[in-house]
């Protein structure tokens, strides 16, 4: 490493920077700037590192930015799709944010620089971006700072990091003899052989051979399905549907595709049309399943391209996956929205049960930079962005709690257990490092030893409110932050009696994928419910999308169902549904209460507001649901359903009875098929088939396949 002293006005020391980025542009890679000083030099100097060089297109990120072009961290997403030489993260300002700067390192071009401004005690306390994680009643600067001292100690051991410390000079590090520039790519539109293999594949695309494409950040994979889509309205496709978690994530996509279709019109970013009617456009998650669910989209000849995939449920892409012939995922295999790698362990089972002819292909080369980036390094290493699974070990005994300053000190347990939390959870980013070592009223379970975990519980404390603070909430007169499971449940449940309970949510639960379903989950949430009831707490918690298999998950440990948002969430496509379990009798008297508005309030909803709910999800609530007898006269009506021609819709309340006992009772593979469709015609008016006629006889059938 070479150390290059300051001279005012530190003329030597800049323009060794300035000549290291040169060496850098060479080699086509990038490398961090750790600036570290009081506020007022550290940024007194990046801002003369600005006005030094002509860079293309510097961000300065931040509060009261020194330069222009600046934005707030809180908009660092929206530069996803473009390039910048040099980023200036002022985290003295306004803190650091994990997730800003995951989003932010993408976007750096060869030759650049990543600048962190840090005052020199950085990580000694926690940073005001800690705001958003005080929870009531806990203040931001009584929070602990592990995460930030961590960042601290692996940026100070980091050799490949450009240290400049204000008074004190620059230390630049060496840089190893590049690795060989790659051969030119066959597609002239395309910047490296592995985009231009994705461009042919999916411009190819094959019925019932869906294709899937993993890739680290920046291997083009973005630009990959919009050069696909000129392609594709080369061919004549008249309708190319594009989803993601979020519009910003596919906007690399449009820009290119509207380069390569110079005549297209832009009705909105998120949309290419042609004189033709051709057109390419963005839906959605929400939207797309809802549309295929009333049969809108998908059908023969029909064309999806998921991008981001990893950050939405598999069961999603499943629907999707059976509903259009022709259609691909593309996900980041280790990036800041989730996890290539769980998407592939969860979606895998899928795709060979419905499409076993599935092909896959990974972009390896980076398209921004070469081989061997030292930044790259250095933001998967910090941001945990390449935390692998851990190795499966048997007999590893009981359950354990760990520290979260324990944790935050041992880098290979973090790593391990961060590993296993992103194969289990597709939007795990790296903020939920941060919550996890810094979260206040965090405890953390852990199922084997530290350094291999098998499984892990994450949860929080909520509750324990004032009476006069839970009215004031109930009545949306105060939102204090955090509580999220307790609030709900007041706000829209009406329940006060919730915000004064104490309760344990779980915010993350995983186990590891060679482990799972031997009861590992189970025992985990036994464990660490056993430890919450000797510490007072009233009721444990839970809230996730609305799935089949995820309801199914929390029924057999005993939790209860007690509220189901009314809107799908946008990013998801799923519907929120909060699970129970009360610890001790005070719990059971507010569980009492949450079951019974929920009970009122569920079929009233299931006709408006959640007529879009999944009939197997409702099936699984079912199970749970308090036991029906059926009158002689109810039996006598869903029998004249099954047997005679008696019109449906007024033996409807029977068959619905008829549908909660069935819910309950053990049932044959076809059976359950018959019970998911009567139960979404009986309390959601669903047909089971187009017409009228041929509906009426598949409702017939389906219950007297239940008699």
């Amino acid at each position: 490493m070479t150390h290059v002293k300051s001279a005012s006005p530190l003329s030597r020391a800049l323009s060794a920077v300035l000549m290291h980025t040169q060496r850098l542009k060479r080699r086509g890679w990038r490398q961090w700037l750790w600036l570290q000083g009081d506020p007022e030099h550290a940024r007194r100097e990046a801002r003369t590192l600005w006005h030094a060089h002509a860079w293309q297109a510097p961000l300065w990120v931040g509060e009261h930015p020194l330069c222009e072009p600046a934005l707030p961290v809180s908009q660092a997403r929206t530069r996803l799709g473009q390039e910048h030489q040099l980023i200036v993260y002022d985290a003295i300002s306004g803190g650091f944010d994990p997730d800003a700067l995951g989003a932010l390192g993408g976007t750096l071009m060869a030759g650049g620089l990543l600048v962190l401004i840090t005052p020199c005690d950085w990580g000694s306390a926690p940073d005001r971006d800690y705001r958003r994680m005080a929870d009531y009643p806990y203040a931001w600067v009584s929070l602990t700072s592990h995460y930030l001292a961590r960042l601290a100690r692996l940026l100070r051991a980091d050799v490949s990091v450009i240290h400049w410390r204000v008074g004190e000079g620059v230390h630049l590090p060496r840089l190893p003899p590049s690795a060989q520039r790659p051969a030119p790519p066959p597609d002239a539109d395309c910047l490296t052989r592995d985009q231009a293999r994705a461009v042919a594949m999916l411009a190819g695309l094959k019925r019932r051979r869906p294709l899937v494409i993993t890739a680290d950040r920046g291997r083009g994979k973005s630009a990959a399905l919009g050069i696909a889509c000129a392609r594709l309205l080369d061919k004549g496709i008249a309708t190319i549907w594009v989803t993601a978690p979020r519009p910003a994530a596919v906007a690399p996509l449009f820009e290119c595709l509207a380069t390569l279709c110079p005549q297209s019109e832009r009705p909105s970013p998120h949309e290419v049309r042609l004189a033709s009617g051709q057109r390419v456009a963005f839906i959605a998650p929400d939207a797309l399943s809802a549309s295929v669910e009333r049969a809108e989209l998908g059908g023969d000849g029909s064309y999806l391209l998921v991008d981001e995939a990893a950050a939405i449920p598999a069961v999603l892409l499943g629907r999707w996956l059976q509903a259009f012939p022709r259609i691909a995922f593309a996900t980041t295999v280790h990036g800041y929205e989730g996890s290539g790698r769980g998407f592939a362990l969860r979606f895998r089972d899928q795709l060979d049960r419905y499409t076993p002819q599935w092909r896959e292909l990974t972009l390896n080369t980076p398209v921004r930079w070469r081989e061997g980036d030292p930044l790259e390094a250095t933001l998967n290493r910090l941001l945990l962005l390449k935390a692998p699974l851990p190795p499966r070990v048997n007999d590893v005994g009981p359950s354990c709690r760990v520290t979260q300053a324990a944790l935050a000190q041992d880098e290979t347990a973090l790593n391990a257990l961060f590993g296993l939390l992103v194969q289990s959870h597709y939007r795990t980013t790296p903020a939920d490092v941060r919550q996890l070592l810094d979260g206040p009223a965090t405890q953390i379970r852990v199922h084997g030893s530290i350094h291999a975990p098998q499984g892990v519980v994450v949860t929080r404390s909520e509750g324990g409110f004032t009476s006069e603070l839970a009215e004031q909430v109930a009545r949306g007169e105060r939102r204090p932050q955090g509580h999220l499971l307790a609030q709900s449940l007041a706000a829209h449940g009406g329940c006060r009696r919730a915000l004064t309970a104490r309760w344990r949510r779980v915010t993350r639960i995983a186990v590891h994928p060679d482990a799972r379903r031997h009861g590992n989950g189970q025992a985990l949430l036994t464990a660490e419910m056993a430890a919450a009831r000797d510490e007072g707490i009233d009721l444990f918690g839970a809230t996730f999308g609305a799935e089949a298999g995820l309801v199914r998950f929390w029924r057999q440990a005993g939790f209860m169902p007690v509220r189901l948002g009314i809107a799908r969430d946008t990013a998801t496509g799923e519907f929120a549904v909060m699970v129970t379990k009360a610890l001790n009798p005070r719990g059971e008297r507010v569980l009492a209460e949450l079951r019974q508005r929920f009970q009122e309030a569920l079929f009233n909803l299931l006709a408006f507001e959640l007529r879009e709910l999944p009939a197997g999800v409702l099936v699984q609530l079912l199970k749970g649901w308090p036991r029906l007898t059926l009158s002689e006269s109810q039996r006598q009506d869903v029998e004249d359903v099954a047997y005679a021609k008696r019109d449906p819709r007024l033996a409807r309340a029977a068959l619905q009875a008829f549908s909660v006992i069935a819910a309950q009772q053990a049932l044959t593979r076809e059976q359950q098929a018959a019970l998911v469709a009567l139960v979404g015609w009986a309390f959601q008016n669903r047909p089971l088939e187009k017409g009228h006629k041929a509906a009426v006889v598949a409702l017939r059938q389906a219950v007297a396949a239940l008699l």
